[in-house]
C-alpha cells in the first residue's frame, strides 16, 4: 500500500534530512503553506488542494 506524506514549508528542510538520515534520500512529499494551525477555512482549502495535486502526481508517477 503507498504511503504519501505532506509537510509543511517550516518543516520541509527537516524532512528531507530525516529522509536521508533514514537512508531514503530524495523521498518526495508533499509540501504546503505554513502554518496549517491558524489557517481559516478558505487557507485550509487552498492547502489541501495543493496537497492533493502534488499528492496525486506523487502516486502516478512512473
Amino acid at each position: 500500500m503507498p504511503a504519501l506524506a505532506v509537510m509543511t514549508t517550516r518543516f520541509a528542510n527537516a524532512a528531507e534530512l530525516m529522509a536521508r538520515v533514514l537512508g531514503f534520500p530524495g523521498y518526495a512529499f508533499a509540501t504546503i503553506a505554513h502554518p496549517v494551525s491558524s489557517a481559516d477555512d478558505e487557507g485550509l482549502r487552498e492547502r489541501a488542494e495543493a496537497a492533493v495535486t502534488q499528492l496525486r502526481q506523487l502516486l502516478l508517477r512512473a
